[in-house]
């Protein structure tokens, strides 16, 4: 294992703190936790998110003005603890209440709702939004359903510029639920990643193999083949997107190409150029894209394909929307 780390079991304390050094005008530690805070309180509802760490920027990336108000970090795929989550709810609330932007993965459901019903004790109004666009698999490994992977970014974004527009707890709750409904997203890897502690690859895949459906921690996918062009790749996963949400030539729809961590951008905007393609083929309105490493899985190589179907203009302007935080541009 070749890794830029010091000692595998202090890996994310000391990522955190460089995080916060080099991007200190815009957010800060919680002092004694995994938690990474907004500088800047602000007067309207709080966005927070969080889980294991390896999938950087999520979510410490997008905490900041516009987007979430903490973020807590766990050990390497793992979820962060109820005592963790609890002290970020207290260190983010101003008084409007607080929504738990949560990706469905059974630890993470079970420790955010167990902090939020600790909040309540402490009369902290939250609410929750669970985010399960991951359509290739259902009950993999650590889900009971339907995974929560780079669509919850999206969801960041659009309820970050609702909860600045003043909008209330209750609002944001409303319209995240609906607005996970319209987002699908669905990945093919071409490596496994390396949890540091492991040491090794999470998975055995062959040099001249690739994977459709693996998860953000490594979790089985629902085909593996000999590794196919970009244009089939997109071909592949474009079609399941269409049968996902059976495609409506006269709504406008989003795209977000996310790297899994180990992809350069040139490939992840050649694949852009064949989803485009696949896409002109059904005729549709592509009104939004965005392409990067939004969350990735440590130094797995792969990218995922997430669809998000607009339901208002006020959508796509909520995600055009000009934020301050480390990691959306």
């Amino acid at each position: 294992m070749k890794k830029i780390i010091n000692d595998s079991g202090t890996v994310v304390d000391e990522m955190i703190d460089g995080f916060c050094f080099a991007h200190a005008n815009q957010v800060e530690k919680l002092t004694d936790f995994r938690v990474v805070l907004r500088k800047k309180k602000t007067d309207h509802v709080a966005l927070i998110s969080g889980g294991g760490s390896g999938h950087e920027p999520a979510h410490a990336g997008f905490v900041g003005d516009g987007m979430l108000a903490a973020a807590i970090c766990g050990e390497v795929f793992t979820s962060p603890t109820p005592d963790q989550i609890l002290e970020a709810i207290k260190a983010s609330d101003t008084g409007h209440g607080v929504l738990l932007i949560v990706k469905n993965y059974t630890g993470d459901v079970m420790n955010f709702d167990m902090a939020k019903e600790l909040a309540e004790m402490e009369d902290i109004k939250v609410e929750s939004v669970l985010v399960d666009d991951d359509i290739a698999v259902e009950d993999s490994t650590y889900t009971a359903g339907k995974r929560g992977v780079a669509g919850t970014v999206l969801v960041h974004k659009i309820l970050g510029a609702y909860a600045r527009q003043g909008k209330t707890l209750e609002e944001l709750k409303t319209r995240g639920d609906a607005l996970v409904e319209r987002i699908k997203t669905i990945g093919v890897a071409l490596t496994a990643a390396t949890v540091p502690e492991v040491g090794k690859p999470g998975f055995e895949i062959g040099n001249d193999e690739m994977e459709y459906g693996v998860g953000i921690h490594g979790e089985p996918g629902y085909k593996r083949e000999a590794i196919k062009t970009s244009a089939e790749m997109a071909k592949e996963l474009v079609s399941k997107l269409s049968e996902a949400f059976s495609f409506n030539q006269d709504q406008k729809y989003g795209v977000l190409i996310n790297g899994l961590g180990a992809t350069p951008l040139m490939e992840q905007y050649i694949f852009l150029n064949d989803v485009k393609q696949e896409l002109d083929n059904q005729a549709l309105t592509i009104a939004y894209t965005k392409v990067g490493n939004y969350m990735t899985s440590l130094d797995m190589a792969g990218v995922s394909l997430t669809v998000i179907a607009f339901e208002t203009d006020e959508e796509i302007d909520a995600l055009e929307e000009t934020v301050d935080t480390p990691s959306w541009t």
